[in-house]
């Protein structure tokens, strides 16, 4: 796991001696164990190459150094994340007479884009985001893998083309820094995050999963390789005689491929089914007993869960508590980290349980993409099941009976609340992000003051299904392209890499997704339970408590927070003096808001949230 970062010019534009050396250090917790350095001008003399790295060492410590050249050293390559069937591949490409100086899975991607070009992509099962220069074509080619589980940004303008992990890199390397992005404060208030391939800081844009890009002779191309099958109607294709020992068989390796390693690792374990799935899978191929973390709240904590399933197998067990001190205290360092609010409280305890589990190991495997390519969210069954059901009662009714009566409930009915807020929407472009997001775009546009509402509001999002009638492979399509890579996955890289570890994600194995599209919906919901075939495959392998849990996932009581211990801090920031972000908002909606909250009449928790990181997001980066 590692930090890349670069440049190309083609234009009299000349980038300082120093640039790569300031781009790789703002980097510098993604890789603190090594750091290398590429450069070379063009044959006519003007414009040149830069790659810079810095390395996390988890696979062949000795002679990994990057950047790494092929035979002649024609083509060179910097890359973060790891490939899984490296050795397999390797094997092949010695048999076609590739010769080897490494032991690493980066030599292997050298290699096989010396053989097969851009369709090296196809060959690789893992994670990654790369740059590879091809001197002899003058040609750099950067590529994304499947899910956006390796984060890739860039800037391309005036013939210069600067690439980086994180944006924080771009920004050493720019003459002139970039102001906000003003479609992405809708686009925030609406998702809660910004749609790929947008940032929130203009002309900076996000290369996205499954594409690669080209940039040669000035033109920058990108193409797509990779679509998700959920994307597609399912194929008639026989079921296995024994779907669950078959999914066990997939699941099984996804995990065993991702303990390969050269350094100490562990797992995070909620005590949900997910991680304790893994953790279980992992012990069958552990010597030692795996280590395993978990994190708490005071007012609420699934700590004894964990603790469960962490007796069960005999792990080597770590616990941390979080409390609201730890928001105040973290909250303006992990936006720098993220390059952008931080969507849910969860980033903070993820944080400082990578802070913790970085004390023993140097990589961790998690729970994390389960949800959403197992359907294991309540919207998903609200979708699959309630939709159909929903849209039959008359308009009138939904829209003007219902939704409203819902909406002024308490905050103790705030999942019947969203539910209905969202089935009222006819158009999924609206409808799958406001299972997440804090508003409406119509929502959006009322709460921004008359001079900063925008026009746009579409993105680039996939919604093009073509899943028949199948409402749930539409939503996990739209998780698989939208919320996955541009939110929940981009936070995981953050907060680990924040701490210098590596986490590894069997549930976002390509391979086990194939298979779990392969098979009807009723294998992912049966009978309005999600993760069907997860529960029914762990059943004889996890402790019956742990199978017969509800999904809870991270929750922090920031709704009480901001009545209480929060309050002034919130106030501060959004109505205070010093506010930068204020200036967005229609002030009384935005006084109505606070008002309804500390009240206890409406709860706007997620509202609230995503406000209060907009503006420590403008603070850190936007303050002149």
């Amino acid at each position: 796991m590692c930090g890349i970062a670069g440049y190309v010019t083609v234009s009299t534009t000349s980038l300082e001696e120093n640039v790569l050396k300031r781009m790789a250090d703002a980097m510098e917790h993604r890789g603190p164990d090594d750091e290398g350095y590429f450069r070379a001008t063009f044959e006519s003399g003007q414009g040149g190459v830069g790659l810079a790295h810095r390395r996390l060492s988890i696979i062949d410590l000795t002679t990994g150094h990057q950047p790494i050249g092929n035979e002649n050293d024609s083509i060179q390559i910097v890359f973060n994340g790891e490939i899984y069937n490296y050795q397999e591949i390797r094997r092949e490409l010695i048999s076609r007479g590739h010769r080897f100086k490494t032991a690493s899975d980066t030599e292997t991607i050298v290699h096989a884009y010396e053989e097969y070009g851009t369709r090296c992509l196809d060959k690789l099962r893992g994670m990654y985001a790369l740059a590879i220069w091809d001197g002899d074509r003058e040609r750099l080619f950067l590529a994304r893998d499947r899910f956006g589980k390796k984060p890739l940004f860039y800037y391309f303008n005036d013939g210069v083309l600067l690439f980086a992990s994180e944006i924080k890199a771009l920004l050493r390397a720019m003459s002139k820094p970039p102001g906000i992005d003003a479609q992405s404060i809708v686009d925030y208030l609406v998702y809660r995050y910004v749609p790929g391939p947008g940032t929130f800081f203009s002309d900076i844009r996000k290369l996205p999963a499954g594409c690669f890009a080209v940039f040669e002779k000035g033109e920058l191309g990108i193409s797509q390789y990779y679509r998700p099958p959920d994307q597609r109607a399912r194929v008639e294709s026989p079921i296995p005689r024994d779907p669950s020992a078959a999914f066990l068989r997939q699941l099984d390796e996804a995990v065993r491929i991702r303990m390969v390693s050269d350094v100490p690792f562990g797992a995070f374990l909620s005590g949900g089914i997910d991680s304790s799935a893994v953790v279980a899978l992992m012990s069958r191929y552990s010597e030692q007993p795996v280590k395993t973390f978990s994190v708490g709240f005071r007012e609420y904590s699934e700590l004894p869960h964990a603790r469960t399933v962490a007796k069960h197998f005999g792990t080597d067990h770590h616990e941390l508590q979080v409390s609201e001190t730890d928001i105040i205290d973290q909250i303006s360092k992990l936006v720098r980290f993220r390059d952008a609010p931080l969507s849910e409280p969860a980033d903070i305890p993820i944080y400082l349980l990578s802070m913790e589990a970085r004390r023993t190991v140097k990589m961790v495997l998690t729970g994390e993409g389960s949800d959403e390519v197992l359907a294991g969210y309540p919207k998903h069954r609200f979708e699959h099941s309630v939709m159909p059901l929903y849209r039959k009662i008359p308009a009138a009714i939904r829209n003007h009976l219902l939704a409203p009566l819902l909406a002024s409930g308490s905050a103790r009915f705030k999942r019947a609340k969203i539910a209905a807020s969202c089935l009222s929407l006819d158009d999924p472009r609206e409808r799958f992000p406001r299972w997440f997001g804090a508003l409406t775009l119509e929502e959006a546009r009322e709460f921004l003051s008359e001079a900063h509402r925008s026009p746009g509001g579409e993105h680039e999002t996939s919604f093009d299904t073509e899943s028949g009638d199948s409402a749930l492979r539409k939503i996990l399509y739209f998780d698989q392209t939208s919320w996955l890579p541009d939110n929940l996955l981009e936070r995981g890289d953050r907060m680990t890499m924040a701490a210098s570890i590596e986490s590894r994600m069997p549930f976002m194995d390509h391979v086990l997704i194939a298979f779990l599209s392969s098979l009807p919906d009723r294998f992912r919901i049966r009978n309005g339970d999600g993760k069907w075939i997860l529960k029914q495959t762990m059943r004889e392998i996890l402790p019956r408590q742990t199978l017969g849990r509800a999904k809870v996932g991270f929750k922090m009581p920031v709704d009480r927070w901001f009545r209480g211990a929060l309050r002034d801090y919130l106030h501060d920031h959004l109505d205070g003096s010093e506010s930068m972000t204020a200036v967005y908002y229609d002030r009384v909606r935005l006084r109505t808001v606070l008002a309804e909250h500390e009240s206890g009449r409406r709860n706007h928790d997620k509202l609230l949230w995503a406000l209060l990181n907009l503006e420590i997001l403008h603070r850190v980066y936007f303050r002149r």
